[in-house]
């Protein structure tokens, strides 16, 4: 599948304000960018560097006043047709090092106080079963509400509210999969069939000895999504990171079927 993607931000920064962008498609082995154009108007400085694990990159930029960011690519998606609900959980002594961390509670996923829960209401699962019963269990008793959670909601406050964003349906999901054992990531991507148009947040889990994208929400598939980065949980892949004030003036994101 080819997707085409456009994504706008415009802000005002009242001061000179150092920013983090990460908004590009990451080129991996699963998806190529076939092109690409990115533009900061009014930027005093540009760097780019290497994202979280090496997938994808960040960008710097110093700005102030206001400031218009302009995404545009086309991205062809090789992502087989990602069957895992019969792979198995990989022992923790075959990890590889890279996926260790993502055992690990964090800020928004404290996942060790979801052992007890985890163990109660999946226990008699294992692998990849496990963490399809957590994802149709998460679809079938939350409701997504934009505006109920904010930057601060953690998987605690959206498991009791049972509504939320895309960003804390992947939280919990997440810190379901690691009280369970098994490595799991945010990761931030563009994808088909959003509702509505915006930056979506999914969990990656990892299962017979490799990551598979995970929507909690049910509204995209593996095989439409463009990975954008990979986090431990929302702080790693916020598409856009303030060092000082920032004034959200409009915003907009489109996913389409590229046309030939």
């Amino acid at each position: 599948m080819r997707l085409s993607i456009a994504a706008r931000l415009d802000y005002f920064f009242p001061a000179p304000t150092d920013v983090l962008l990460q908004v590009e498609a990451a080129a991996i082995p699963e998806q190529t960018i076939e092109k690409a154009h990115l533009s900061v108007h009014e930027c005093i400085n540009f760097a780019r560097v290497p994202a979280q694990d090496m997938i994808g990159d960040r960008i710097w930029v110093t700005v102030q006043g206001n400031v218009r960011v302009d995404y545009s690519a086309i991205v062809a998606i090789d992502r087989p047709f990602d069957d895992w609900r019969n792979l198995d959980k990989v022992a923790p002594h075959r990890l590889p090092g890279e996926a260790v961390p993502y055992l690990m509670g964090s800020r928004y996923c404290p996942s060790d106080q979801f052992q007890a829960f985890a163990y109660d209401e999946f226990g008699h699962l294992e692998g990849g079963a496990r963490v399809m019963a957590m994802r149709d269990w998460i679809e079938q008793h939350f409701t997504y509400v934009p505006g109920v959670s904010s930057s601060e909601t953690t998987a605690i406050e959206t498991f009791a509210r049972r509504q939320g964003i895309c960003r804390d349906y992947a939280h919990v999901l997440i810190t379901l999969v690691r009280a369970s054992g098994i490595p799991a990531r945010i990761a931030s991507v563009y994808a088909l069939g959003v509702e509505p148009p915006d930056f979506h947040a999914v969990a990656e889990v990892y299962l017979g000895d490799d990551w598979h994208l995970v929507d909690a929400t049910g509204m995209a598939r593996a095989g439409a999504m463009a990975k954008i980065g990979i986090g431990r949980d929302a702080a790693d892949v916020a598409f856009l990171t303030a060092y000082g004030q920032a004034i959200m003036q409009a915003q907009s994101v489109c996913v389409g079927i590229a046309q030939d």
